[in-house]
């Protein structure tokens, strides 16, 4: 509309609200407050949009960044008429129309201020006022007319004489002014009234002393002027909107099984044919495609979700996206940075978080998948685990087209388990499994055998655990295992006569001067075989073998050894695993 600036009046402390955020930041259904008559004037094409902030004004000039308005400051709040002339100074030599509004009514709809505008320029009014009628009018400006119906003056409520407090007609704090006129007459306004402001309302009554042209429109729908002053406003806000919100989609196409537990924010975009089921909320800016179902209780913020995906019961997806024909839940998470591409299966209590999982990828049960990237048609079997966390960094997992994951895995980052490749249930991964192999890491079961009754009569004391019966240890047995084997046996054998026949038979090999180092080197396999008995035999074979674990403890010897020394001291280790394998 040409020649028209619109003015949105955002300087109020809100005291009632009682809130250190300034009142029109205050979100209804999704969205700021102030954003509502910004978008409102987005549809009727006005071009010129001022807005008069002062408390907070840092806060809420920094929350209309990269909106295209102007901003002028109201240092000190001496009232609405106080305010609009703040903005005099940039528009002194304007000659058009003067929209005002308050940043506080979100529920205004751009037909209700269009008929405003149109009366105002059909009649060629200096001013026009939106008035509506309420049962209960207590707060609000009244408006005065005389016997044959004109406006003649806006009185507060506070400055209102008992008759005229009776009147059920308010004003609704919009108005359409002529410009040249508008800064005339905010000259003349006084404060000589109960608040001691400048109330803008009292350019009405100049206008009608000097006999300028006052129009005025009546808002058919009351619930659209209000505007929000404390907690419960803002509810009352929010449940409009959102019967609003829900209406519109509905007309759309998009099923809602029970709008009244159903909520949406503004912000929300739907496909036609989805269905929403009672108790969702969805927030945000969320798309969600057509055909999809929103089971009950649902939430999803911030998220895409694509054409004939499920999101069932109780699930919550926040910054994720979710690719087509994809199901997520019941109970399952999605937290920020998660991809589930096409047809992906993430089912009962599994949480995902900045992870993809490739086309075709299941994830049942019981799952944690954090940091992973997941290639297509694998299988996470439930209770899997991915340990991305050392307690300072997270480390990536990667899982490799078509691989399967057994139940109850822990995969132990950063480590990549390869295209194809099979994890055996109850495995624990610490290194990369090759593509198209099977690993496997499971303590060797002991049957305790007459446990229970043992312990039904007394035997055995709740909580402990009853000795093993295990085969006596038979040297000329083992003497046929291979190195593996052996280990085996360290991992679940605890006979003293078991390690002292170890060092004898090393011993013999041995110079009586190198009895120390022996000593301590049984010692650490003791050691080992005691802390590492839950581990797989090539995982305890392993970490004695790996030269880091294995410096970390030569070092941490009380006897400190030159570089030269520990690389001896490592081949003599060697030599004894191999004279070890020789000889038992």
């Amino acid at each position: 509309m040409q020649r028209m600036v619109a003015v949105i009046l955002a300087a109020g402390q809100g005291t009632r609200m009682k809130s250190q955020k300034p009142k029109v930041l205050h979100p209804v259904a999704g969205l700021p407050m102030i954003q509502y008559p910004l978008d409102l004037l987005d549809k009727l094409g006005v071009a010129r949009t001022i807005i008069v902030v002062g408390h907070q004004k840092e806060e809420v000039r920094k929350a209309l960044e990269g909106r295209k308005v102007e901003i002028v400051s109201q240092a000190e709040q001496l009232g609405t008429g106080h305010a609009v002339l703040q903005v005099k100074s940039i528009l002194s030599k304007s000659r058009g129309t003067i929209l005002v509004l308050c940043g506080d009514t979100p529920l205004l709809t751009a037909g209700t201020v269009g008929q405003l505008i149109k009366t105002h320029k059909g009649q060629n009014a200096d001013a026009t006022l939106l008035t509506a009628t309420i049962p209960d009018p207590r707060g609000y400006g009244r408006i005065v007319r005389d016997v044959e119906g004109r406006v003649t003056r806006i009185v507060e409520e506070r400055d209102a004489t008992p008759v005229e407090r009776q009147i059920q007609e308010i004003n609704t704090g919009v108005y359409c002014f002529d410009a040249s006129f508008l800064f005339e007459a905010l000259e003349k306004v006084k404060n000589d009234n109960a608040k001691k402001e400048y109330y803008l309302t009292d350019v009405v009554k100049i206008a009608v002393d000097q006999r300028k042209a006052v129009a005025s429109v009546f808002a058919t729908n009351p619930e659209e002027t209000e505007g929000i002053n404390n907690r419960i406003d803002l509810a009352r806000a929010e449940r409009v909107l959102r019967r609003r919100i829900i209406e519109t989609l509905m007309l759309e196409g998009v099923t809602v099984i029970d709008p009244d537990s159903t909520y949406i924010d503004a912000t929300v975009t739907f496909g036609p044919d989805t269905t929403i089921y009672p108790g969702a909320t969805i927030e945000g800016r969320t798309t969600i495609g057509r055909n999809c179902l929103i089971g009950p209780h649902v939430r999803i913020a911030d998220s895409t979700i694509a054409d004939d995906a499920a999101v069932r019961d109780s699930t919550v997806v926040v910054g994720s996206q979710v690719g087509r024909g994809a199901v997520v839940g019941p109970f399952a998470h999605l937290r920020p940075g998660s991809v589930l591409m096409e047809d992906v299966r993430v089912g009962n209590y599994v949480e995902v978080k900045k992870s993809t999982l490739g086309p075709g990828t299941k994830a049942n049960h019981l799952s944690y998948l954090g940091d992973a990237t997941i290639g297509k048609r694998v299988n996470i079997g439930a209770g899997t685990i991915t340990c991305n966390y050392d307690g300072r960094k997270k480390h990536p997992t990667t899982i490799e087209d078509e691989a399967f994951i057994g139940s109850d895995t822990q995969l132990i980052a950063p480590v990549t388990v390869g295209r194809g490749a099979l994890v055996a249930a109850g495995t624990t991964v610490t290194d990369d499994v090759p593509p198209r192999a099977l690993a496997i890491s499971r303590v060797p079961q002991m049957n305790r055998e007459e446990y229970v009754k043992a312990r039904r009569e007394g035997k055995i004391a709740s909580g402990k655990k009853p000795p093993a019966r295990r085969k006596p240890v038979e040297f000329d047995e083992l003497a046929e295992m291979p190195l593996i084997g052996k280990f085996e046996r360290f991992a679940v054998s605890y006979e003293e006569a078991f390690f002292s026949k170890f060092k004898e038979l090393l011993a013999r090999e041995i110079p009586e001067a190198k009895m120390e180092r022996l000593e301590e080197f049984v010692a650490f396999v003791r050691r080992l075989s005691s802390v590492y008995q839950a581990l797989s035999l090539p995982d305890l074979l392993r970490r004695i073998l790996d030269e880091t674990r294995f410096l970390h403890w030569v070092q941490s010897a009380p006897t400190k050894r030159s570089a030269a020394e520990t690389e001896a001291w490592m081949e003599e280790v060697q030599s004894l695993l191999s004279l070890a394998d020789r000889r038992l």
